[in-house]
């Protein structure tokens, strides 16, 4: 089995020095990723342009990878956003993980004027664009004329990708094009084995090879505090955005002993080899998070032993 792999994800999301600085804390704790996410028309918090602020990140790094959880395509020009990545790519020296997808937010398709019913051919599009793009191949212009992508990127053919999914059309567009699926947070096991199921079958069926890759991101937190411990679940439990199974079914939560034991089993169950752990948590002091995140440090370190 691949060795298992554990990235994260910001604990606390703002602006870009703040985010430069969580990146360069999960590299001294040598954790394989950071991931940012991309969302549009929230808070002071969102996240509207994930690469920009990944090269934030990118220039108080230097070997921690850099991933976006979902880069949507069908709301972007896919030449201007092969170029996007192929710089970051540069800034990063080869660094960069794409995660991409097509996005949910009906009112973020109408204020970039995409027909949201048109998501999957749109994002299908772009990425063969981009894909031809990134590989140095002149791309045809409607006036006729071809133009090629400069600079290409470190990685060639081009960065590593994986694919956001989380409905049966999305999962099967993912195993159709044959990409590492990236399953939500807020899945339970028994649904996230129902789903590779679907994923798998749309693999073979259109003749792609299933993915080596198994990532899954997951709800995480260690504390070897019961009150801690118990004021991270109750406020799970509480928060408008949870997920209507209960918190211990999609949320890895506990002392060292029971997070590490918790892993296991996932990657047991599903064949997880990447797991990109989400902190960003109701009711948690920021030292608490980041003494959390320096326990998963530990608890990588004794599984790999």
């Amino acid at each position: 089995m691949i060795p298992l792999e554990i990235a994260v994800t910001p604990w606390r999301l703002g602006n870009a020095a703040s985010l430069a600085e969580q990146g360069a804390f999960a590299e001294q704790l040598d954790f394989h990723s950071f991931w940012l996410p991309e969302n549009h028309f929230g808070d002071e918090r969102s996240i509207p342009s994930p690469l920009t602020l990944l090269a934030a990140v990118a220039a108080r790094t230097t070997k921690i990878r850099l991933g976006s959880t979902s880069y949507l395509l069908p709301i972007r020009h896919p030449l201007q956003a092969a170029e996007e990545v192929a710089v970051l790519d540069h800034l990063s020296e080869g660094r960069v993980i794409l995660g991409i997808g097509r996005g949910m937010d009906p009112r973020m398709f109408s204020a970039f004027g995409v027909n949201p019913k048109r998501k999957r051919s749109i994002f299908n599009e772009h990425l063969a664009i981009m894909k031809r793009a990134w590989a140095g191949k002149p791309i045809a212009l409607d006036s006729g004329e071809t133009v090629t992508l400069a600079p290409l990127p470190v990685q060639q053919p081009h960065p590593e990708l994986w694919i956001a999914a989380f409905g049966p059309l999305a999962l099967k567009q993912a195993g159709q094009l044959g990409l590492p699926y990236l399953a939500s947070p807020g899945e339970t096991v028994e649904k996230l084995k129902a789903n590779y199921s679907v994923f798998k079958t749309a693999c073979v069926e259109s003749g792609q090879t299933v993915p080596t890759i198994t990532p899954v991101m997951r709800t995480l937190f260690v504390s070897e505090s019961p009150t801690v411990v118990d004021r991270v679940r109750t406020g799970l439990a509480a928060s408008p955005s949870r997920e209507p199974a209960a918190v211990e079914d999609w949320a890895i939560i506990g002392s060292k002993r029971q997070v590490a034991d918790q892993i296991m089993q996932l990657r047991a169950a599903l064949g997880v080899t990447h797991l990109v752990a989400r902190g960003r948590l109701p009711a948690v002091d920021t030292p608490d998070l980041m003494r959390s995140l320096e326990s998963l440090a530990d608890i990588r370190d004794t599984l790999l032993d």
